[in-house]
C-alpha cells in the first residue's frame, strides 16, 4: 500500500502501480481487497479461543477494534488539522476496514461454512440488483451509480472524495456491503486451512479454487464490470480468487516446505502493519502540508515535491525516479518496523 500510495510524481507512475481509471483491475487494485481478505483469514485464528461463538468478551473486542480503527481513519483524514470540519471526508480505507471487519465478524461468529457461503453470495447478488434497479441511466457509470447517490444523500458533497472531479467516494457506504464479503471469503479460507491436516493437498485445492473464483469473477464481469471504485460483485470474486492463489503459494512454501527466510521482510512489516500504514500517511501529509520550501525563483513547494525534484528526479528521471521515491518510503518504514520488531514492540488494537 505504501508503494502504491507514495510515488514521487503522480503523473509519472508505471501502469501496474496505477489504479484502473474506472472498470478493470490492475495489480494496484489487488492490494486493498487482499488486506480485507487476510483480515478475514486472521479472524478465523483469532476467534479460536472464543470457540467461534458470540460472547460478551468477543463482542467487546470486535466493537472496540472496529471503533478504534474507524476513529484513526477519521483522524488521518483530518490531519494535519488545517481544514474545516464541514469539509472533512468521512469515509476512507481504514473506515472501510473497520466497518467490513465489524460486520463480517458478527456474521462469521456462530455460523457454519454453508451458511457463510450462502450469505456471501446473497449479498453479492443483492448488491448487483440494487445497482441495476436504483441506478440512473448506465448503473455502472461514475455519475449515475446508486453508490454515489446514496453517499450524496447520507454524507453530503463536502464529506466525500473528489479525486474524480465530481464527488464520488471509492470507500462509500453502500459499496462497503460487498467488501464485507471479501473479509468473509478470507474467513472461509482460513477455516478450510485449519481443517486440513495435509498442507500440500490443501494448497493444491486452494489454488484450484482460486482459479475457479477468478474465472467466475471474469465471467460475471462481462455483465457486471470488475470495478474497484464500485467494489462490484465480480471484483470481489476476481480479487478473492487471486488472494486464495497467493495464500496457497504461501501455505505451500512456508508451511508445507518450510521455506521461510524469504518471507522475513514481510513478517517484520506484518507484525506492526496498521501502525506502519498510519505512520506512512502521517509522514506524507507532513511533507505535503507542513513542510514548505522556498526556491530561488521565489516559488514555494512542499517538502514532498522538493525531495522528489532534488534527489530522485535528477538521479533517475521522472518514471524511475518516482518509483525509487516510493521504494525509498517502503525501505524507510521497513527499517522502522524492523527496529520495533527487534525491540519486541508490537502496536495492536
Amino acid at each position: 500500500m505504501i508503494l502504491v500510495n507514495t510515488p514521487g510524481n503522480w503523473s509519472c507512475v508505471f501502469e501496474p502501480l496505477r489504479h484502473a481509471k474506472w472498470h478493470g483491475c490492475t495489480p494496484a487494485d489487488l492490494v486493498f481487497p487482499f488486506f480485507l481478505f487476510i483480515t478475514g483469514a486472521a479472524m478465523r485464528y483469532s476467534f479460536k479461543k472464543y470457540d467461534y461463538q458470540r460472547s460478551h468478551a468477543v463482542v467487546v473486542k470486535v466493537l472496540k477494534r472496529a471503533v478504534l480503527i474507524l476513529l484513526i481513519g477519521l483522524a488521518l483524514n483530518f490531519f494535519p488539522f488545517q481544514m474545516e470540519l464541514s469539509n472533512l471526508r468521512i469515509m476512507g480505507v481504514l473506515q472501510r476496514i473497520a466497518i467490513a471487519y465489524g460486520i463480517a465478524a458478527f456474521i462469521c461468529l456462530g455460523s457454519g461454512r454453508l451458511k457463510l457461503f450462502s450469505i456471501s453470495f446473497l449479498v453479492l447478488i443483492v448488491y448487483w440488483v440494487m445497482l441495476i434497479v436504483f441506478g440512473h441511466g448506465d448503473p455502472y457509470s461514475l455519475e449515475k451509480n446508486v453508490v454515489r447517490l446514496v453517499d450524496l444523500a447520507v454524507l453530503g458533497d463536502s464529506h466525500m472524495w473528489h479525486g474524480k472531479i465530481i464527488p464520488f467516494d471509492p470507500e462509500g457506504l453502500l459499496s462497503t456491503l460487498p467488501s464485507v464479503v471479501s473479509v468473509m471469503f478470507g474467513y472461509l479460507t482460513g477455516s478450510y486451512i485449519q481443517s486440513q491436516p495435509d498442507l500440500l493437498k490443501s494448497a493444491y485445492k486452494m489454488s484450484l479454487t482460486g482459479i475457479a473464483t477468478i474465472v467466475a469473477g471474469m465471467a460475471w464481469g462481462q455483465i457486471f464490470p470488475i470495478n474497484k471504485y464500485l467494489w462490484s460483485s465480480s471484483y470481489v470474486l476476481y480479487t478473492s480468487g487471486w488472494a486464495i492463489i497467493i495464500l496457497s503459494i504461501c501455505v505451500y512454501m512456508i508451511d508445507a516446505k518450510g521455506y521461510r527466510r524469504w518471507s522475513n521482510p514481510f513478517f517484520v512489516l506484518g507484525m506492526n502493519s496498521l501502525f506502519i500504514y498510519v505512520l506512512s500517511i502521517v509522514w506524507v501529509k507532513i511533507l505535503l502540508y507542513c513542510v514548505k520550501i522556498n526556491r530561488s525563483d521565489g516559488s514555494v513547494i512542499s517538502g514532498y515535491q522538493w525531495v522528489f525534484s532534488e534527489w530522485f528526479l535528477p538521479a533517475a528521471g521522472c518514471y524511475f525516479g518516482s518509483l525509487l521515491f516510493a521504494l525509498a518510503n517502503v525501505g524507510l518504514f521497513w527499517m522502522i518496523a524492523l527496529s520495533l520488531y527487534r525491540r519486541k514492540i508490537f502496536v495492536s488494537l
